[in-house]
């Protein structure tokens, strides 16, 4: 059986950020015969259309990674009710020129974390929008969202909450299976 590669990307700057330690979570649970890579978009540039067919090198080097991935996840905090606008930037990168959208055809899967009591529903609803635009294939169950994510993650930034773990294997593993559907 061939591996899968799934590369992952999160939406917090923030060096302490739940969804960064939930993103980082996921490197171990992942499943049998796949892998995650775990991609820093912090340094791309805002998008600007004028440099949309001439991008900078990293930004080169994450489209191809997209483009290279079985399949994408993408951990996203929840910033006034959407996503950050660093995470959307850097869709937006990977998705320009026109013709040349790197999330193409991609299985995706989303999860979040907040302090709050929805752990990030309405940001990962609006997502979900744009990646249809994208027409990237949603995996829909389980919705992984860890609410109060200030109780859930130890002083070191790993996860205890059970319940959490078990829905994000039950998810990643949801998302490896979609993966290898498609690449057959």
């Amino acid at each position: 059986m061939e591996n899968i590669h799934i590369l992952g990307f999160g939406g917090s700057l923030r060096r302490q950020s739940y969804n960064t330690y939930l993103l980082k979570a996921c490197t171990e649970l992942m499943p049998d015969g796949s892998e995650l890579e775990i991609a820093d978009i912090s340094n791309l540039p805002f998008f600007n259309q004028d440099m949309e067919n001439n991008y900078p090198e990293n930004v080169k080097n994450f489209k191809n990674k997209i483009k290279n991935a079985d399949g994408i996840l993408i951990v996203t905090p929840e910033y006034n009710y959407s996503v950050p606008g660093f995470l959307k930037n850097a869709i937006d990168l990977a998705s320009r020129p026109y013709g040349d959208n790197s999330f193409d055809g991609k299985p995706v899967a989303i999860m979040s974390a907040s302090i709050g009591m929805i752990g990030g529903a309405r940001a990962q609803y609006h997502l979900r929008q744009s990646c249809v635009f994208l027409n990237m294939i949603p995996v829909n169950k389980p919705e992984v969202m860890v609410p109060f994510a200030q109780q859930k993650f130890d002083e070191n930034g790993k996860l205890n909450d059970e319940t959490a773990i078990k829905f994000m294997r039950e998810l990643l593993q949801n998302l490896v299976d979609l993966s290898r559907q498609l690449k057959k």
